[in-house]
């Protein structure tokens, strides 16, 4: 029987150890997706215990304690003590067998708390004062978790309106080397659907000193923008969407809707999807005279539970898989955008695992470009209800099946939380699993090289090049 999370944990091979060990294990680490707040950076913020830094925003982790019978006084409200929570926490985790975040717990403790115990209950007391009492340590503070973690490039997730003032104040301090840039999330303004959406404008047109009233005052701010983000280092975009569109429309009737929209008038569906069509076609075509990556975040079901997201608000847990049929659109788009030679870099994320394949297939379809790109479009890794163990070997083997393993820019983390780091270190083992198996299988040469030299690609360099970090 092997050790509970031992060094060789997930690797099954002496040839996963080896390429791990040598390959993959000291890469730095590129985050180039997460929803990480950047105040918090240029502060240096220290934590007031372990519950605010594990607990404070992590909704993974409040959907499995809500499952285990916990109620929301215990999870999210101010009722209850910061031990409290993570007595809740604590008591879940055994429970949790299978599920991601055993495994990420356990990687984060032992990472920056050298706590090899499993969290019980009966642990809990203990490893709570341990790992309190050094969150609470300058030592602890957001800058010396980078530095510890390897960092070596982050991208936030920024809305258009953002002044940047904290990436502004962060790039002051030359004695912390990790980047921090921006990334382009124009999600509110595309959204026309979805409520605030006109007090919204309000606000992305005050950040230029413009009243937003037609789309040719929105294109211009939003051009305005888009130079300010590359002038603070911008190189990525990210859309989120509940799922993909293409319902192309004309300047004049894009223009209508959103005169439409910002008057009162409910928008139908077909006129949202004809608006965020036409606004997706501009950024991708203002992306690629950028040379940045346009993300496409899609799949997603959000704020299923009407009661609670009228108690709480979005981003608590309450979101699930969408099954949309997003591939045909996808394609679409992909094919129109080459026709118009607007075709940016870009990496898709389908929430919904059945659309691996279709992924990789429809990616394939649009890999020819005059630069020498390698896969210049991308199936992203596994998202949100996919960053489990089974679910990052299933993207591997279908993007090796179906499209250049070899090329893929890998892991991000997607979190809120500073001591996330640790899950490029679980996707750098369950890749060097993988390509270790088709090794000791005799399905790919006993060439160590040359295959470490392809984990270091994946886990790194690959990331590095195609963003242009």
């Amino acid at each position: 029987m092997r050790k509970f999370m031992a060094e060789d944990f997930i690797l099954s091979t002496e040839t996963a150890v080896y390429l791990y060990e040598n390959y993959a294990k000291n890469q730095p680490i590129i985050d180039y997706h997460c929803h990480i707040n950047p105040r918090e950076i240029a502060e240096d913020k220290v934590f007031s215990g372990i519950t605010e830094a594990w607990l404070g925003g992590d909704h993974y982790k409040w959907r499995a304690i809500r499952a285990c019978g916990y109620p929301e006084e215990m999870i999210t409200g101010k009722e209850s003590s910061d031990y409290e929570k993570f007595e809740a926490w604590a008591a879940s985790m055994p429970k949790l067998i299978g599920n991601p975040l055993y495994h990420w717990t356990h990687l984060e403790l032992k990472k920056y708390f050298d706590i090899t115990t499993p969290l019980t209950p009966k642990t809990c007391k203990e490893i709570y004062e341990k790992c309190d009492s050094m969150m609470k340590s300058p030592a602890m503070s957001v800058k010396n978790i980078i530095k510890a973690s390897n960092v070596e490039t982050i991208c936030t997730t920024d809305d258009p309106a953002d002044s940047l003032e904290w990436h502004i104040e962060i790039k002051k301090d030359k004695d912390f080397t990790t980047k921090v840039l921006p990334a382009f999330r124009p999600d509110k303004g595309v959204n026309i659907d979805k409520a605030g959406f006109a007090d919204y404008l309000k606000v992305l047109g005050a950040s230029e000193n413009t009243e937003i009233d037609c789309i040719a005052t929105l294109l211009a701010v939003y051009k305005k923008r888009l130079d300010f983000f590359a002038e603070m280092g911008c190189l990525t975009s990210d859309h989120g969407l509940d799922y993909l569109v293409y319902s192309p429309c004309t300047e004049a009737e894009a223009d209508a809707i959103l005169k439409k929209a910002l008057a009162g008038e409910a928008v139908t569906q077909d006129e949202a999807d004809a608006y965020k069509t036409f606004l997706l076609f501009f950024f991708a075509k203002e992306f690629k005279e950028r040379n940045w990556i346009m993300q496409m975040h899609y799949g997603t079901t959000r704020n299923n539970s009407i009661v609670n997201f009228k108690k709480s608000g979005p981003d608590r847990g309450y979101d699930s898989i969408g099954a949309y049929d997003c591939i045909r659109n996808g394609l679409l788009f992909l094919g129109k955008l080459e026709e118009m030679d607007s075709l940016p870099k870009m990496i898709f994320y389908s929430l919904n695992p059945i659309e691996n394949a279709a992924i990789d297939a429809m990616c394939g379809c649009f890999q020819e470009n005059k630069d020498g790109i390698k896969s210049k479009i991308q199936h992203g890794s596994a998202w949100w209800f996919n960053d489990h163990l089974e679910g990052m070997r299933d993207q591997l083997k279908s993007f090796a099946a179906t499209g250049v393993l070899g090329n893929f820019v890998g892991m991000l983390t997607d979190s809120r939380s500073f001591l996330s780091y640790t899950r490029h270190d679980y996707f750098r083992r369950i890749l060097c699993d993988y390509i270790g198996n088709l090794i000791e299988n005799g399905e790919y040469p006993y060439d160590l090289e040359e295959a470490g030299k392809m984990v270091a690609d994946i886990s790194y360099f690959n990331t590095k090049n195609y963003f242009g970090f």
